[in-house]
């Protein structure tokens, strides 16, 4: 499944803006020389991957932690708090499912819109909900609860910051890779 041409330019436009050096806009020689015997560099991020495993395997438990905790507190809230908890427990799940497939598609397959689009929907939306789930304190935050949030939001920022550095890379080496296509395009 392939994200729209239109959204795909998007962010590959948006990560080339943040991510890529406008100082350095041409391979040096010894990148260009060293690129050329390793055409075929790997950059995906084992770090970032292995974030993305294992939030995978937490995100059902912490899923089934948040219903139970959800149930056995549902009674004790306000109406405008269960509907807001309710809307949160859907919107993330969404979002993470979406999060994750476009984490491993981004980093396995080296593709640049992807990786962005995990990037964002983690910082924007993911993160900003689980810092709303853990620190407000009317909406009664069991322990349980307190617990599997923080290991999700350090899920979340373990794989912002591995996923930033990732996506930094993959912009570079598609940018050195662009322009070596040029010297083999002006080879006879």
């Amino acid at each position: 499944m392939e994200l729209p041409e239109a959204v795909r330019r998007r962010l590959g436009d948006f990560s080339r803006t943040v991510f890529v050096n406008p100082s350095r806009t041409q391979p040096t020689r010894e990148q260009h020389d060293g690129s050329l015997s390793k055409n075929s560099d790997v950059v995906s991020s084992l770090p970032l991957q292995m974030a993305l495993f294992f939030n995978a395997c937490f995100f059902p438990l912490w899923w089934i932690s948040e219903v139970v905790t959800l149930h056995l507190k549902y009674g004790a809230l306000p109406d405008y708090y269960k509907f807001i908890l309710i809307t949160v427990l859907v919107v993330m799940t969404l979002i993470e499912a979406i999060r994750l497939y476009l984490g491993h598609a981004g980093n396995l397959q080296e593709k640049v819109p992807e990786l962005a689009g995990f990037w964002l929907l983690s910082l924007l939306l993911q993160f900003p909900l689980i810092l709303f789930l853990l620190f407000n304190e009317a909406i009664l935050i069991m322990p349980l609860e307190r617990g599997v949030h923080i290991v999700l939001a350090l899920f979340l920022l373990a794989e912002a910051i591995y996923g930033f550095v990732a996506l930094r890379e993959m912009v570079r080496h598609t940018e050195s890779h662009f322009h070596l296509q040029q010297f083999d395009d002006l080879s006879p």
